[in-house]
């Protein structure tokens, strides 16, 4: 039989389960990455769990995200992390090296491996041809812990790349033409798989930009074969050895397929505030612009950046336009220093940052209010900037620099220059020295973990009761991410190894009364919450889950639901359903009450729940689950960590 890319990937990592699409598998983890904002919760659940050292062959905590130490809560969650990172056994990445996804593809990397990750972003790595998967941080730290992932099995995503790139379009623009056709949820519970001749013109941190925005459109992950450009991104860096051939099948089928003639793209852009309000540039010139974001995970190759420079060179930015650049990593600011790339962005008048997430999640950068900013990070959602009345502008880097060159958003090809070509290049400085390493497992038992006030151990979560009966505390529209649900920025991040002090932003940009009326609630056998379409897409965040679980949320009532933050809301003991009737969405108003009798034998029973309410316009509703037996077992323990302590203490 002809396999495609994906279904190997899976087959040689599989432990349990069918390859069959919408039942659960459970996969092998052979690589874990941490960023710092929800790395710290993953710290604190090893903590929980018990954990002397963890089992996945490299694992890996980054310091990229909390970069802004406006005081000491920062500064101290990076010695948290350090501390447990030698307790536990796992590499440390201090501030300043870089953001995780383009830094673990330069130096932990490796074709045809599996990588899970306490960020949506994780998925970056499958431009190198692994197996990366983003995850709420519990099953990040059971993965680490030596246990499989679990995830509904996907569809194959095939998309058949034609032709070549044309001059002033770039890996972004393919990536908002994805958005542009399948919309925010067109990959939701599918890995897409790029293939065909098209691949030749794409670089690995090309093809990174399209693994890394495959998250935008809700996909599993992203998969790219290992090839001759996979290749040249690990000689670069002295890591050839790493390399090993993965392709498709000659033959092989795809459940789902899309064709992709490059040659007929032209400069994309989202508009605000979603990534796939995509128009073409010409479609939005001649619209004042305040600022043009340069880096982020979502274009973080040098070329991304020197080909800003080339355009920038002899020119100056227009008036009143702030240039932000923002390196990945060590690697590439070096690379661009020792090029003079960077004479000739901070000459045409850029702003030049720390190596890091920065912007991306709101921690500087903030643009003004109701002002235009071109950014080519992979998300714009209200607020994420920084700024809650953003108007955040996705593109690709030639569209930002040339729009930051006239002042107007400004189609890259009307520029009369000749378009920069630029190759990355042969070699870029790697050095292993800039992470601190596991420490031997003697030497680890002896460290201590660093805790402070701001790092309390995670609480006990009440079990889900047999019989529910709760007022519908909030309801939302559609496409509700989980930044409305935790916001991030520089007044929220310090605190989000905290869930009671992050527990007061809980829903702050939706409903600032949340707190109050969730806090009330909890004694009284807590609340449900009613959602549209897609609620919790975007970040990975499981702290959307777990702050609400600990304010006394017990059941979400969506028309779907984002996979990632479905299945943190069962890791904490939260029901996710789904309504059979669309028209029950609309009908129920906050302040109804919920009502379900023997919860635990209709979910045994098949996926149907009946439930009543107290509105006279639905007083019985149908409504459906997805949960496996794995999930129902978790939802009746009160969440993943109450069912670790009772089977350590029974």
């Amino acid at each position: 039989m002809a396999y495609n890319l994906s279904t190997k990937l899976l087959r040689s990592k599989l432990m349990d389960g069918a390859l069959v699409p919408g039942g659960e598998i459970a996969l092998r983890m052979d690589q874990a990455l941490l960023q710092d904002v929800l790395g710290t919760l993953v710290m604190l659940e090893l903590e929980a769990m018990g954990m002397d050292r963890v089992k996945t062959g490299i694992s890996v905590q980054y310091i990229d995200h909390s970069l802004l130490q406006q005081d000491h809560l920062n500064a101290d969650t990076h010695q948290f992390l350090q501390s447990a990172c030698e307790r536990y056994g796992i590499w440390y990445s201090g501030p300043g090296n870089g953001i995780s996804h383009p830094v673990h593809m330069e130096y932990f990397g490796i074709p045809g491996q599996s990588l899970v990750g306490c960020d949506s972003h994780t998925t970056a790595a499958g431009s190198l041809g692994m197996l990366a998967i983003g995850a709420g941080g519990i099953e990040v730290a059971l993965a680490m812990a030596g246990q499989a992932l679990y995830i509904p099995m996907p569809r194959i995503f095939g998309v058949r790349l034609e032709g070549s790139l044309p001059d002033w379009v770039s890996a972004k623009d393919i990536a908002l033409e994805m958005l542009r056709r399948h919309g925010v949820t067109g990959g939701k519970n599918a890995i897409i798989e790029y293939y065909g001749p098209g691949l030749a013109c794409l670089s690995a941190m090309d093809r990174h930009v399209l693994a890394n925005m495959g998250a935008e459109l809700g996909a599993t992950t992203t998969v790219f074969p290992s090839d001759e450009a996979t290749l040249r991104f690990l000689r670069a860096r002295g890591r050839e050895d790493a390399w090993r051939p993965l392709q498709p099948d000659a033959g092989c089928s795809y459940d789902l397929h899309d064709t992709i003639e490059l040659g007929a793209l032209e400069p994309l852009i989202a508009l605000p505030s979603s990534p796939d309000r995509v128009v073409k540039v010409k479609e939005a010139a001649g619209q004042p612009v305040y600022q043009a974001y340069i880096g982020s995970s979502g274009n973080p190759g040098y070329r991304d950046f020197a080909v800003v420079a080339a355009m920038m060179r002899g020119r100056h930015i227009a008036s009143g336009v702030s240039l932000d650049i923002n390196p990945s990593s060590r690697q590439v600011l070096q690379t661009l220093s020792e090029n003079g790339d960077l004479s000739h962005l901070i000459q045409a008048g850029a702003r030049l940052h720390q190596a890091g997430c920065n912007g991306c999640i709101g921690m500087g950068q903030a643009p003004a209010a109701g002002r235009n900013s071109l950014r080519t990070v992979p998300r714009n959602f209200p607020g994420r900037s920084g700024t809650r009345e953003d108007s955040v502008f996705l593109c690709s880097p030639e569209t930002a620099a040339a729009s930051a060159l006239h002042g107007v958003i400004t189609d890259p090809r009307s520029l009369d220059v000749p378009y920069p070509r630029i190759e990355e290049p042969m070699h870029i400085k790697a050095d292993k020295r800039l992470f601190s390493p596991p420490l031997p497992l003697a030497e680890a038992r002896r460290k201590t973990v660093l805790k402070t006030d701001n790092t309390p151990s995670l609480p006990r979560l009440a079990a889900l009761p047999d019989r529910i009966e709760i007022p519908i505390v909030l309801k939302v529209d559609g496409n509700v991410s989980t930044d409305d649900i935790i916001p991030a920025g520089g007044r929220v991040l310090p605190y989000w190894s905290n869930v009671y002090e992050t527990a007061r932003f809980a829903f702050e940009p939706l409903d600032a009364t949340y707190f109050q009326r969730a806090s009330a609630r909890v004694a009284l056998g807590g609340h449900a919450i009613v959602a549209g379409h897609n609620y919790g897409q975007g970040s990975s965040r499981e702290n959307a889950a777990l702050v609400p679980a600990v304010l006394g949320l017990r059941v979400v009532l969506a028309q779907s639901f984002a996979r990632i933050h479905w299945q943190n809301l069962i890791c904490f003991g939260v029901l996710p359903l789904s309504f059979a009737q669309a028209e029950h969405y609309n009908v129920l108003a906050q302040g109804d009450v919920i009502k379900i009798e023997n919860l635990y034998a209709q979910l045994a029973a098949g996926s149907a729940i009946e439930a009543r309410t107290d509105n006279p316009g639905c007083a019985t509703m149908s409504l459906r689950h997805t949960l496996s037996p794995r999930q129902i077992a978790i939802l009746k323990a009160g969440g993943i960590i109450n069912q670790i302590r009772d089977s350590r203490s029974g």
